[in-house]
């Protein structure tokens, strides 16, 4: 059985901007690694737009860039949208009937599949599906965007911190 993960960076007071986030070259070789060890990724339609910046090279990428799009492209990805028709190679568009197919894949997949997008996010946690939190603390404060917890933020339990840079700490939490 698989574990849904639920994770992006945040600044300090909580919002999520993948613009404002510019990753150091030990928190970009972490991410890297995560990837290369998930399962699969199920995003909502914003953040896979993000995403799909890695589906083509681009001319000034370096080594690690290019070894991140390799890896990113490599897992399966579900992408929740009603507005969008088709997706991108190795992805599949769930546009209904969320709560079966994340259950499905839960029971079907091993290892840790990725969520990423706080509306996504927020659904499935009122479905009580995310298995585990991951806060990648920025010393940022934004004051503005998108809050990690698009809802209301639930129970948790602080499972583990882990300095992964100079900056960034992950929080590791898990529901209460």
């Amino acid at each position: 059985m698989a574990k849904i993960i639920f994770g992006l960076n945040q600044s300090l007071d909580g919002y999520v901007d993948h613009e404002a986030f510019r990753p150091s070259p030990v928190l970009f070789r972490h991410f890297i690694e995560l990837v290369r060890g998930m399962t699969a990724s199920v995003y909502g339609r914003r953040t896979y737009e993000v995403m799909r910046y890695w589906d083509e090279n681009q001319p000034d990428w370096g080594a690690e860039e290019r070894e991140f799009a390799a890896v990113w492209r490599s897992h399966p990805k579900w992408v929740v949208s009603r507005s969008l028709k088709s997706v991108g190679p190795n992805a599949t568009l769930v546009a209904d009937d969320l709560e079966p197919v994340i259950r499905k894949l839960k029971a079907d997949l091993a290892g840790d599949i990725e969520v990423a997008g706080p509306d996504l996010a927020r659904s499935l946690t009122d479905l009580g599906l995310i298995d585990e939190y991951r806060l990648y603390l920025h010393p940022v404060v934004l004051g503005h965007g998108k809050p990690f917890f698009a809802g209301a933020r639930p129970p948790l339990r602080l499972l583990a911190s882990t300095l992964i840079d100079d900056v960034v700490i992950r929080l590791t939490y898990v529901p209460a």
